[in-house]
Formats: C-alpha cells, sequence, structure tokens
C-alpha cells in the first residue's frame, strides 16, 4: 500500500439529529433556527442507521444539532446506540439542561456532555448566541450535570473577538470541573461565512495553537484542538525539538488524533441523512436513505479522494506533516473551491 493513502476505520460520527435551535449563534455552521425542518431522519430511520453503523464497527457517535435536545426522541435514540455498543456522546448549549435532563442522560447511556462556551463572560457569550441568558443557562445546565454526575466538556469557537478571552475560558473549563476543554478554530461556513473577517489571521492561529500546546503539558483537564489541524504539525515539532516520545498511542483520549479526521476515520451525517467527511464540508458523499451506510463509507469517490494523500495540491501535497496534520479540506473548499486544495490558512512552508 502506498504510504500515503490513509486506512479508513470509522472511529467517530457526528450525526446533526436536527438543525432546529433555540439560540441563533453569529457562527453556527448550519444557520440553525427553530424548526421544524423537513425531511428529518424519523425515528426508525435513525435507528436503522445506528444498526448499519454498528453492524462493522464500534465509533464514538456524537448526536448533535441544531439542539439535540429539542428532539423528543433523543433518549430513545442515544439508549438504543449504548445498546448496540456505540459510544454516544451528545453536543449542547446547556440552556435546557436540568437535573431531571441530565438524569436521563444517564440512563440513557450518554457517557459525555459538551458544552459550548465561547465568552468567559455574559456579555461576550451572549452576544456570540445572540439570546440573552445564553450564559447563564449554560451554567446552570452545567451544574445540573454536576448535581447528576453526568461528565461534561467545555468547546470554544475562536475568533478575534474572543481570542483575548481563551485563557479566561480555559480556567472558566477548569473551575466548573470539565473534563476537557476542545477549541475550535472558525471554519467560514453557514452563518459563519458573514463573520468570515472574524477569522483570525494565519500568523495568530500559528501563535494560538503553540500557546494552547503548552498550556496542554501542565494543564489539569484534557485539552484538544478540533478544526485546526496545524496542531498536530506543531505537536510533533514541538515534541521532536525538546527530544520528547510521542506518548500519545499510549494515550486513550488520544487514539483518534490526527489534524483533519474527515474521509478516513471520522464523517458527519445531516439531518436529511447526508452523509459528509465533515460539518463545515458540505459535499455530498452519498444519501442514507438511497444506499447503505457501509457501502457509502468504504466507496464514496469523495472520502477515497481524502484519504489519498497523493492527490492533495499545493504546499499540502508536498508537506512532511501531512499524515499527520492534512490542513482544513473544509477551509481549503470555502476558500479555494477545492477540497484537496492547499490549506489557505498556514504559514508553514514544507521542508521537501
Amino acid at each position: 500500500m502506498n504510504k500515503k493513502v490513509l486506512p479508513h476505520i470509522l472511529r467517530m460520527v457526528a450525526w446533526e439529529v436536527t438543525r432546529s435551535c433555540n439560540l441563533a449563534c453569529i457562527h453556527c455552521r448550519a444557520s440553525a433556527k427553530y424548526g421544524p425542518y423537513a425531511g428529518e431522519l424519523t425515528t426508525d430511520e435513525g435507528l436503522r442507521l445506528l444498526n448499519a453503523i454498528a453492524a462493522f464497527s464500534k465509533p464514538v457517535i456524537i448526536l448533535t444539532g441544531g439542539e439535540p435536545l429539542l428532539r423528543p426522541d433523543i433518549f430513545e435514540i442515544a439508549t438504543y446506540g449504548d445498546r448496540k455498543g456505540l459510544r454516544v456522546v451528545l453536543a449542547t448549549n446547556g440552556t435546557l439542561v436540568t437535573e431531571q435532563i441530565a438524569g436521563n442522560m444517564l440512563r440513557a447511556g450518554i457517557k459525555r456532555v459538551s458544552v459550548s462556551i465561547d465568552g468567559m463572560n455574559a456579555e461576550m457569550h451572549d452576544a456570540f448566541r445572540t439570546v440573552a441568558g445564553a450564559f447563564a443557562g449554560a451554567l446552570a445546565g452545567i451544574e445540573a450535570m454536576k448535581t447528576a454526575g453526568m461528565e461534561f466538556q467545555i468547546n470554544t469557537t475562536i475568533t478575534k473577538s474572543n481570542l483575548d478571552q481563551l485563557p479566561g475560558i480555559m480556567d472558566l473549563a477548569v473551575r466548573l470541573g470539565a473534563a476537557a476543554h476542545h477549541i475550535f478554530l472558525l471554519v467560514p461556513t453557514g452563518r459563519g461565512k458573514e463573520m468570515a473577517e472574524q477569522a483570525i489571521s494565519p500568523a495568530d492561529y500559528e501563535n494560538t495553537l503553540n500557546w494552547f500546546y503548552e498550556k496542554s503539558l501542565n494543564c489539569s483537564i484534557q485539552l484538544k484542538a478540533t478544526c485546526a489541524p496545524h496542531y498536530y504539525r506543531i505537536l510533533k515539532q514541538r515534541r521532536q525539538g525538546k527530544g520528547m516520545r510521542d506518548q500519545r498511542s499510549e494515550d486513550p483520549l488520544h487514539t483518534m488524533t490526527r489534524g483533519c479526521l474527515g474521509g478516513s476515520s471520522f464523517c458527519f451525517i445531516s439531518h436529511t441523512g447526508q452523509v459528509q467527511p465533515c460539518g463545515y464540508l458540505e459535499v455530498d458523499c452519498g444519501q442514507i436513505k438511497e444506499k447503505s451506510f457501509r457501502d457509502i463509507w468504504n466507496s464514496s469517490t469523495i472520502f477515497e479522494d481524502l484519504r489519498d494523500l497523493n492527490k492533495y495540491k499545493g504546499k499540502c501535497g508536498r508537506c512532511e506533516f501531512i499524515k499527520v496534520c492534512g490542513g482544513c479540506r473544509a477551509r481549503a473548499y470555502e476558500i479555494t473551491g477545492n477540497y484537496l486544495g492547499e490549506e489557505p490558512f498556514c504559514i508553514y512552508e514544507p521542508g521537501i
């Protein structure tokens, strides 16, 4: 096998169980708002999807949205996935979580919940979410989960407007007792297109990820960068520079770690059943209402392209870190029109 062709063991699936949401966040990939949205998978279609996934793999299933707690059958879905041997987690804005809801999460077998916090105070977070009280609601939801014993993490999307608050948000995550803090770099899709000017500069991107690496060395909770593939090039560079042994293979939290996972170990399924490399890269890899999920995963032309690193263009294609980074395929697509194109926000110049 060519050393630049990635294996494609399915390890993680994000399923947009609904596009409906009670907030209207300015950076939302889905431009979500209160529904209903036509064509969403029914309960039976959703359970058949989980069956199809579990028939050949046991990935993490991320139940996301929109706001997944707006779906009336969300705990039926989670319970079914758990019984099929899938690790089920859920992504929420936190505002609808009560102690009863948190208890339902635990009983449904949900293993972890992510809550989005994009500011260290109500002024910044509520401006991001465009709903007054969103910050207080998220903190109340977190307290409810803590009372119930539900493990949670904090997710933060970084823009120019909150970049200076990142240390404070990380400190908040630690104080709240989060299991992890995951940062996301803005990808200009959905409403995010309207705030493309809020994307941090490539230089700030590099500096932020280096800072994040340094914090990860001593932080008491897990830190992970998502939609920021350069981080894994930086991680490798920094560890090699210090003569450190790469311990990722020994850490179960990093067994799936690579920069861009889309098409190689991760995929996204939309509310209508469209399979995509990720939620930000809206290209049709197959419709589960028309074709089996297993066939889509194994034989989609787009997935095959993404797995073949020989096809990558520009400096990504000649970069010595392509297997650990890969560049953001969604950002390349939105800016260059080619999902195999050069990552436009990378300042690194390949050494080969």
